[in-house]
């Protein structure tokens, strides 16, 4: 009823004399167009099948209907020609009937090519109507509220919509003319004047500075922004091309459906991704998003109350996490830190700060390989970033399921091998096994302290790691100077489950030779029922004294009895690291066997966890 009402209020107040009549109708496709006429144009289609099927389409409904060739392989469908204010109305009772798309715009005859409808067989003449007298809609964008969340999981708001129609240069090029676009952009604030130069920068036409006034280098900038997209560089941009240079812009934050959110329950206002990422659940200090998207990011906020001490402790914490990769950038002041880890799968960025006793922040995990799309997330996230009253229960997600290998339900970072091995010098230097060392991205010592492999003796199957900040270890090795006698009693210390007891243990055995199977004097053969993580810890004599550095169980076709096992002996240990430039202390072992606890205390002062991290 609406479209036959439309119709019919044309050619009944045109007959009656009311309003004045339209300009004429063009007859043909040989007929060329007046460059000064006035056009709607209501689409535009890639292929003149398409375009013609919907110019036949509206034409049923509407009246004035025309198809031009908008150059480019472009084919537009436009109705008209009219005068100015009589296209204006047009285009207003139209858009507000929802009789034409509402990207639906004023076209110029100037800029439209051959005419493909209605053809001489079946054109018609123009109807003689013009548009009735209505009340203009109100057709401003509407920006939404920011959708406040109360106990439940945050709600987000509408992500950003790039406008398709401004995507196409035909419809760049039917906007405005020079004076009409420069009327419209004396209506722009000088922060909307900023954002168009910090587009043209990004997109590399313009390199002076974001003051918001459109000076000669800023005209220049706009005009070669137009050559490059085969428009008239007039050195203005229409409304459209202002629209359409911001949406390439803002074309990453489009893509990955930038919207604000507030969590009352965390007390934060932010923007995030909403098509890459969703609220899973809650469970202090974080709220926690998974990833929704193929992109595989996901999203913490954090929000806990605490003092200096409490964002200290999140600080090191933070860096247990899988999510957070080792490599990176780490700074922490007196009320805030920021944390970066990069690997060869993802870029983490976490940020918190302390703020009148509440410790507020968020980290964002994105795909390695992403970067300039993930710089600008980044950006928004930060800017939009702001602290709301409230902050995350300390007991929320309590009644989740508990793990020792998870910290808030998220995975700890876990090393990809774990051996021991023990302090040779003062410095902290460290003896340990090539097993523990070999192909390994990181390596650490106690999980918190970097180290790296200053020398390597592949005959004895010993590494010799320096920390790369100087340490003081509690105790450290005094070598024998001449070998335990056989069948005395040794011990070995060492992390034998691989740090998950949090301490070094000491296991007994007894010293079975003073050379291996095959007869090699630099290593000794032992009876002792040892863990995988016990390799590369000191094997010590009652007296305290270091005979030797366990061994790794060797991969053979032969299977030993168990509880023997072989360790490099201490004169091998010396010579290994003569050959790294460390000078080793040695002891007599004259003092007497040492009751337990003490020989406990000594050994575990020296031994130290290592940690082989992918």
């Amino acid at each position: 009823m609406k479209t036959l009402f439309a119709a019919a209020a044309f050619v009944v107040l045109t007959l009656a004399g009311i309003l004045p009549a339209p300009l004429q109708a063009q007859q043909s496709n040989s007929q060329s167009v007046n460059p000064q006429s006035v056009w709607v144009q209501i689409a535009a289609r890639g292929s003149l099948r398409e375009a013609l099927e919907e110019a036949q389409g509206f034409a049923a409904r509407i009246p004035d209907v025309s198809g031009f060739s908008l150059g480019g392989g472009w084919y537009g469908i436009l109705i008209g020609p009219y005068s100015r204010d009589d296209a204006e109305r047009v285009l207003q009772v139209y858009r507000s009937e929802r009789q034409i798309p509402r990207d639906s715009f004023i076209a110029f005859g100037r800029n439209l090519g051959n005419q493909f409808y209605p053809t001489a067989a079946d054109a018609n003449a123009a109807s003689g109507t013009t548009a009735p007298t209505v009340e203009s809609p109100n057709l401003e964008p509407i920006d939404p509220n920011v959708v406040t969340q109360g106990q439940e999981a945050p709600s987000v708001d509408s992500p950003i919509e790039a406008p398709t129609a401004l995507t196409d240069n035909s419809l760049l090029l039917l906007d405005e003319t020079p004076a009409e676009a420069r009327r419209s952009e004396a209506q722009l604030s000088r922060d909307e004047r900023k954002a168009l130069q910090i587009a043209l920068q990004a997109a590399g036409f313009y390199n002076a500075a974001i003051d918001g006034a459109f000076g000669r280098g800023t005209r220049r900038s706009m005009g070669d922004w137009q050559a490059a997209r085969g428009l008239e560089p007039t050195g203005v941009l229409t409304t459209a091309q202002r629209q359409a240079l911001l949406d390439e812009y803002n074309a990453p934050l489009i893509s990955v459906g930038m919207a604000s959110i507030t969590d009352d329950r965390a007390g934060i206002r932010l923007q995030i991704p909403s098509k890459e990422v969703a609220f899973n659940r809650y469970e202090s200090p974080f709220a926690i998003y998974e990833s929704a998207g193929d992109l595989g990011a996901e999203l913490l906020l954090i929000s806990q109350p605490g003092d200096q001490r409490t964002l200290f402790g999140l600080f090191e914490i933070m860096q247990t996490l899988e999510i957070v990769p080792l490599d990176g950038p780490r700074e922490r002041s007196a009320d805030r830190f920021s944390i970066e880890g990069r690997n060869s799968d993802v870029i983490s960025y976490t940020e918190a700060r302390l703020i009148n006793g509440q410790i507020k922040g968020f980290t964002l995990v994105w795909p390695t390989g992403d970067d300039a799309r993930r710089d600008r997330v980044l950006a928004a996230m930060q800017t939009s970033f702001a602290a709301t009253d409230g902050v995350l229960d300390p007991t929320a997600g309590a009644d989740a399921p508990q793990s020792v290998d998870l910290i808030a339900g998220l995975n700890v970072r876990k090393p990809r091998l774990s051996r021991s091995g023990f302090y040779v010098d003062g410095a902290g230097s460290v003896v340990t096994t090539l097993a523990a060392v070999n192909s390994c991205g990181h390596i650490t010592l106690d999980h918190d302290y970097k180290a790296e492999v200053i020398y390597r003796d592949d005959a004895t199957g010993v590494a010799v790691l320096r920390p790369q900040e100087a340490l003081a270890p509690m105790n450290h090795a005094q070598f024998a100077r001449s070998s335990a006698r056989l069948q005395s009693e040794i011990a070995v210390s060492g992390f034998s489950y691989e740090g998950v007891l949090g301490a070094p243990s000491l296991t007994f055995g007894t010293l079975q030779d003073v050379q291996d199977l095959q007869g090699n004097t630099g290593t000794s053969r032992l009876q002792v029922i040892s863990q995988p993580g016990d390799a590369g810890g000191p094997v010590l004599s009652r007296d305290g004294a270091v005979q030797g550095m366990l061994l790794d169980v060797a991969d053979s076709t032969t299977q030993l009895p168990d509880g023997v096992r072989f360790a490099a002996n201490a004169a091998s240990l010396q010579s290994t690291l003569d050959a790294a430039g460390i000078i080793a202390s040695t002891t007599s072992g004259e003092t007497g066997s040492l009751p337990i606890g003490v020989l406990t205390r000594e050994a575990s002062g020296m031994t130290v966890l290592v940690n082989c991290w992918d």
